[in-house]
């Protein structure tokens, strides 16, 4: 029974308050299953035909483990516990027939759950959810915005899979709005358009940007740390530019750079060039906001996501949240480009930057960030 209640949904504003606090998780529980356990027989993915969406290389590029514990995949997450739950529905156009279908990272196989609800439009709708156990096991009260951030994280990755499967406007749902599913992601087949939405301000809209090559998604990983050297002003804007797009709306990015000029920059109002907004050394701060990891302090630059205040209900906690680890995601994917080492942070305690730089406080919260470094520690580790 206890194991159905770390699942239950919490208050998310009473969770939200407790995971900011400087209180420390308690022991490790269980994790449970590495996937959650859908039934029935697993399937075989089909081959694709060539006016179909292959849902096989879709998967594969994005949530699909590549080794045999599980923890490597396309899609980071806090602790590699990896707690995102993937329903499918499938309509015409598809390399699985029409139906749906739960599936299982592991194995990169399928498992048929019924037929497909009327109206089903053709492609692929990917329904995110989460098996809150697993990252409870380890984080404790401090998973409730993980388990977000992984969400969205997942999100982006079935994002950038549809556009190296030649999809050009894959749908984005991260409207906060229910507690199961988190997040919903439509990909229609190559050469189609999805269903039209009403303009609410639900779908999250996709930065223009390279169609990412399927070699380059399956080789993203979080780099390990230290991450030193600091980011060239060309390279630290395109990866703020892409955040700030995909994560527009209910959050504000900037980035803490340090030496010559230690202090946050964002983007110029133009979108052409950095901006200096405040002055001084804010790394090693950031490190202490971020559970002690104390190595955040000499990475070359720190991406935040800020916002979500104190006030927030539980709509806004959520979608805040879904899109800071989907906009973290593409940003990553942006800094790789330049040739950046980068891994995502996503557990902060205290971390109130506006209070800390004299705005009123519970306004202006850390909630996701992706510390970014050259790759010439690694070349010099190496040598």
């Amino acid at each position: 029974m206890e194991h159905a209640r770390e699942d239950r949904p919490p208050d998310l504003v009473a969770a939200l308050a407790r995971a900011r606090t400087r209180e420390h998780p308690g022991p490790g529980t269980p994790a449970g299953g590495a996937v959650r356990a859908w039934p029935g027989p697993p399937t075989a993915f089909p081959e694709a035909g060539p006016e179909n969406l292959d849902v096989q290389a879709l998967l594969r590029l994005s949530l699909a483990a590549s080794d045999g514990s599980g923890r490597l995949r396309p899609a980071p997450s806090a602790g590699a516990l990896h707690p995102v739950d993937t329903e499918l529905t499938v309509g015409a156009g598809c390399s699985l027939p029409p139906g749906r279908y739960g599936y299982d990272p592991l194995r990169h196989r399928v498992h048929r759950l019924g037929r497909q609800p009327d109206g089903t439009p053709p492609g692929v709708t990917a329904r995110l959810s989460v098996t809150a156990r697993r990252t409870v096991s380890h984080y404790g009260h401090r998973a409730r915005p993980l388990l977000l951030l992984d969400t969205g994280h997942a999100a982006a990755a079935l994002y950038l899979a549809a556009r190296a499967l030649g999809v050009s406007e894959p749908d984005v749902r991260l409207d906060g709005r229910a507690e199961s599913p988190l997040a919903a992601v439509h990909i229609p087949p190559p050469g189609r358009r999805g269903p039209v939405h009403p303009s609410d301000g639900a779908r999250v809209p996709g930065p223009p940007e390279v169609r990412p090559a399927p070699a380059e998604l399956l080789a993203r990983r979080s780099a390990p740390p230290p991450l030193p050297g600091a980011p060239s002003p060309e390279a630290l804007l395109a990866v703020l530019t892409t955040a700030a797009r995909a994560g527009a709306g209910d959050l504000r990015w900037c980035a803490a750079v340090g030496p010559p000029r230690p202090g946050l920059v964002e983007r110029a109002a133009d979108g052409a060039a950095l901006r200096r907004y405040a002055a001084g050394e804010a790394r090693p701060t950031l490190a202490a906001w971020a559970a002690g990891q104390s190595w955040i302090a000499d990475a070359g630059a720190v991406l935040l996501a800020v916002g979500c205040p104190a006030d927030a209900d539980a709509e806004h906690i959520r979608r805040a949240h879904l899109r800071a680890g989907f906009a973290v995601h593409l940003a990553h994917v942006t800094a790789c480009r330049h040739g950046l080492a980068a891994r995502p942070v996503g557990s902060w305690q205290q971390a109130d930057l506006g209070a800390a730089l004299g705005a009123a406080p519970g306004r202006d919260w850390v909630v996701h960030a992706l510390a970014l470094g050259t790759r010439h520690a690694d070349e010099e580790n190496t040598t």
